[in-house]
This record gives structure tokens, C-alpha cells and sequence, in this order.
């Protein structure tokens, strides 16, 4: 829904009794006919427009963020001082407002490359897994030797130009961990980049004694013919390792070079949608605007994939009621439940605000974030939920279970096979991913100046009413057609994404 903006402050609902800040209110800032502001709110923070009494709920989006601690009059600044989560009744309501997706008439299209088993990929790399931590700097080593100088310009690849790069996936686990679903969401999270359409060929590193062993992942990933592995113990040694891995791939240029872009319908489209480095206006601007984007790729046939279950926590209602069936709504809510057991069973909250920074940025509960953070999925059906890692097989809207960190929720997508990534921002997150290239959306026009080397897409428009939601969910879209068709995104051009592959870690380190 369209935010109203009107100076100085921003109210998104008619039942909501605070609005943000545009900017940096000084105190006696008036708000409307006689109510001005107490003292100073921070820019993105919230402001009471009317009085809560203690215990009272307070409403943004027009749904319950939390409940005021003492009393909070009207002008006040309303923040962790006087706001806190609170427990009350949810509905599933399942699937009531479950409706027909609009589909259009005629899909739009973009450049892909197709592969031989009918698969779309938007990026054409050579990827290198690893099975275990120790095989992680063998695998550097190989993925070096093809990859660009930034200073003198020499690229090992420019015979190739059709092959976007060699990149090594390396972790921190794959042996000391325990059996059972540890390993097997490990070995799902290597599947699924073996088995990712950006990737023309696949090697595989181990080092041959450790508890992810290279032919069990073969094995249970079925992954024989895709991937040619090597243990640095039998090949005897680094050096004799990092040549044969050199070598497969000089071997293999000229075939992944063998690739042609050609037009491909909008419904291969499969994409993540990520959010980082929160504030105050990333439920007005960016999400909603990814959400409009979001509703625009379901509507050509295409897929999105929200995740990050922690910071869906406490508004998983609203999904459940645009859920297909109750089957599909009750999967979302199981994950909750195992959530709260995996809080208390190690010692968190799932009812605190992750982040420093998102509270900085003018967040108070996880309720408010997730409500703001819900917006990336749009308004579409919520068709399947999906494990860590699983692949992504229906069309439509999905959820998958991850953490709320950045790069492992991420990877958890890619996995499930999103060749495409978008990532809103209020704070400025500087996050890349590979072989899935990333679009960063900015959720207000200071930050995108100030790290427009980084940034993809202004949403700060929406705040000054030069851009609506819409208009801005229409920009989004026409910008995923062109990096799916191979137009480079900002975290591309500073070769990010290797180092954000991060699996989730289950279980303990032994």
C-alpha cells in the first residue's frame, strides 16, 4: 500500500497511532493543528500521534508492533524507552484471503542462457565446492589462478568472455559436527550450488578424512555426472591438487564458453528477496517497492523466495491467511514452533530486534520489523514452504526457512536455486552473492548518495512523493529483466559473493 507522505512525518494506516519521521524533528516540531513533538526524533524513528496508556498496544501498518511500557503522550518519541514486545492472539484465519493471481497475457522476456536439461541461467560460472573447511584454501588457490588483477587489468578469462568467472565456495564446517540433519542440510546446501543453473561445470575439494566425505555427497545428492571431485590426500598433495583443479578447468573453458543468450520467458525467474542494515523507512520504501516487484514476476509466471523466519516472527498470521491451503499455512507455523524451541533450547529471543542497527535505524520490536519486512513478498498466494536449501520447484510465492542472517538466508535460496537475488537496504549493506547476481535497493535518497557505488536502485522518491510504490515496483522489475539478461550489478562490479556463501550451521562442534 502507498505510504501518504505529508511533512513532516509519514502515516501508513488510518488505525495507527504513531508516524515516522521524514527527518530530524527538533523538539516543538509541529505535527498537525495543535500537536508538536516532545523532544527530538531521529529520522526513520517513530512519533505518537495520539496518548497510550501503559499496557496499551500501538499499531503501524495498521497491525499491533508491540505495547507501551508507561505511558506515552501524544508527540512523544516512541523507541526501545517505551515500547516492548508483548504476547497476544494470532488467527490463521487459514487461506481466507487466498485469491486468483492475475496472471498477464503475454510474459515478459529477458536473455538467458538455456541449458542442455531445459534450465535458465542468468550468470555463466565455473564453480568449485568444497566438502570441508580444509579443503578451503586449495579450493582459493585454484579459482586464483583465473581471476582478474584489479590493478593491472589482466584477466586470464578474457579468451572467454562468455564465462563470467571461477568461483570457489569454501565454509567453515564439513568435519567435527555430528551427523543426521547437521550433515544433511550441509550436503543440500552443496547440492544446490552443484546443481545451480549459473554454473556451466562443477569440481568438487575434499580432503579425504573428513565427516562430509566427498562420495557420500555425491551420493546422496545424487550428483554423479555433475560434479568431478578430487581429495587432496589422494591426489598427493596442495600443489598436485591445485594443478589438477587448474587444469579441469582450462579443461572445460571452451565448453562453458559455448553459451548464447537468447530471449526466455520472465517465469524462469526465480528470485530471493533479502533485506539487511534496516531502518525506519524500509517498510514504506524498499520492501513494499520489492513487493510490488515481487507481485509483477509472480504475475509473469515467475517465482519469489522470501526467507529469514526469525524476523517473520510474531506476523506469520497474515501469510497463513494467503496461503493455498491449510496444509501449506500449518508448515509456516511449525516452523515457528521449532523456532521458539530453538531460542529456548540455546539461550535467545525470538521476540528481541536482531540488530543494533535496525533499532538505530528506527526499529523497535521484531514485530515491526517483520511487518515491514513481509512487504518484499507482496500481496500474491503463498503457495509452498519449503526447507533450508530445498529446491524450488512450484512457481508463485515461496517461503523458505532460514536463519535472519544475511549471507546464510541467502545461501539457503540460492540453493534452492534463485538465479537471481534482491536485497533492500536502510542502513547500507554492502552484501554480494555468487553464481546469483544481487540488486541493491536503497531505501532512502541519503544513504543511496552516499553509497551509490554500491547501490542499485533509489526508493527514496516514495518518501518525497516523486515516485509511488507502484512506479517504483514497475523500475525493480524492468531492472531484474536486465541483470538476468547480463547488465552487471554494482556488488558484480566489486566482485563480491565468494566469501558470502555461508551455509546454516546446525547442531554442535565436536
Amino acid at each position: 500500500m502507498d505510504a501518504v507522505a505529508s511533512p513532516p512525518v509519514i502515516r501508513l494506516h488510518p488505525e495507527d497511532g504513531v508516524a515516522i519521521a521524514r527527518e530530524a524533528l527538533p523538539p516543538g516540531a509541529p505535527l498537525a493543528p495543535g500537536l508538536a513533538t516532545a523532544r527530538r526524533v531521529p529520522a526513520g524513528h517513530k512519533v505518537a500521534l495520539r496518548p497510550h496508556a501503559a499496557g496499551e498496544p500501538v499499531r503501524r501498518y495498521g497491525q499491533i508492533i508491540g505495547f507501551a511500557t508507561e505511558a506515552i503522550p501524544a508527540g512523544e518519541w516512541v523507541h526501545t524507552h517505551n515500547l516492548s514486545m508483548g504476547g497476544f492472539a494470532r488467527d490463521y484465519a487459514w487461506g481466507v484471503d487466498a485469491k486468483p493471481t492475475e496472471t498477464v497475457p503475454e510474459p515478459a522476456t529477458f536473455l538467458g542462457i538455456r541449458r542442455g536439461d531445459g534450465r535458465v541461467a542468468t550468470r555463466n560460472h565455473i564453480g568449485i565446492v568444497t566438502s570441508v573447511n580444509c579443503s578451503a584454501h586449495v579450493a582459493e588457490l585454484i579459482a586464483a589462478a583465473f581471476r582478474r588483477n584489479p590493478l593491472t587489468g589482466e584477466d586470464p578469462l578474457a579468451a572467454w568472455p562468455n564465462v563470467d568467472g571461477v568461483v570457489a565456495l569454501t565454509h567453515k564446517t564439513g568435519c567435527g559436527m555430528t551427523a543426521g540433519e547437521p550433515l544433511a542440510l550441509l550436503r543440500r546446501t552443496l547440492g544446490g550450488f552443484a546443481r545451480h543453473a549459473n554454473f556451466s561445470h562443477v569440481v568438487g575439494i575434499g580432503l579425504g578424512c573428513e565427516v562430509n566425505q566427498i562420495g557420500g555427497l555425491l551420493e546422496e545428492q545424487r550428483l554423479s555426472g555433475r560434479l568431478r571431485s578430487m581429495d587432496i590426500q589422494e591426489m598427493g598433495g596442495t600443489r598436485k591438487t591445485v594443478e589438477a583443479g587448474v587444469a579441469f578447468v582450462r579443461e572445460v573453458l571452451d565448453e562453458a564458453n559455448r553459451v548464447e543468450r537468447t530471449p526466455v520467458p520472465a517465469s524462469e525467474l526465480t528470485v530471493a528477496l533479502q533485506c539487511g542494515g534496516s531502518d525506519g523507512y524500509s517498510g514504506i520504501t524498499a520492501n513494499p517497492a520489492l513487493g510490488a516487484a515481487s507481485d509483477l514476476v509472480v504475475r509473469h509466471g515467475g517465482a519469489v523466495i522470501l526467507s529469514e523466519t526469525p524476523e517473520t516472527y510474531g506476523a506469520e498470521h497474515l501469510f497463513t491467511r494467503r496461503a493455498v491451503s491449510r496444509e501449506v499455512g500449518e508448515k509456516l507455523v511449525d516452523l515457528m514452533r521449532w523456532w521458539e524451541a530453538y531460542c529456548e533450547r540455546e539461550g535467545a529471543e525470538m521476540d528481541a530486534n536482531p540488530s543494533p542497527g535496525n533499532k538505530l535505524g528506527g526499529l523497535t520490536t521484531i514485530l515491526e520489523k517483520s511487518l515491514g519486512a513481509m512487504a518484499k513478498a507482496g500481496t500474491t498466494n503463498l503457495v509452498d514452504v519449503l526447507r533450508y536449501a530445498e529446491p524450488a520447484t512450484k512457481r508463485g510465492f515461496l517461503f523458505m526457512d532460514t536463519p535472519g542472517y544475511d549471507p546464510v538466508a541467502a545461501t539457503g535460496q540460492v540453493a534452492g536455486g534463485a538465479n537471481l537475488v534482491c536485497f533492500t537496504t536502510g542502513r547500507g549493506s554492502v552484501f554480494g552473492c555468487k553464481p546469483a547476481p544481487s540488486i541493491k535497493i536503497a531505501t532512502n535518497t541519503p544513504m543511496y548518495e552516499r553509497m551509490k557505488d554500491d547501490m542499485d536502485v533509489d526508493c527514496g522518491g516514495i518518501l518525497t512523493g516523486e515516485e509511488t510504490v507502484a512506479e517504483a515496483g514497475e523500475r525493480i522489475f524492468r531492472l531484474m529483466l536486465r541483470v538476468a539478461s547480463g547488465e552487471k550489478t554494482k556488488s558484480e562490479g566489486f566482485d563480491f559473493g565468494t566469501a558470502e556463501f555461508a551455509p546454516w550451521v546446525l547442531g554442535a562442534t565436536m
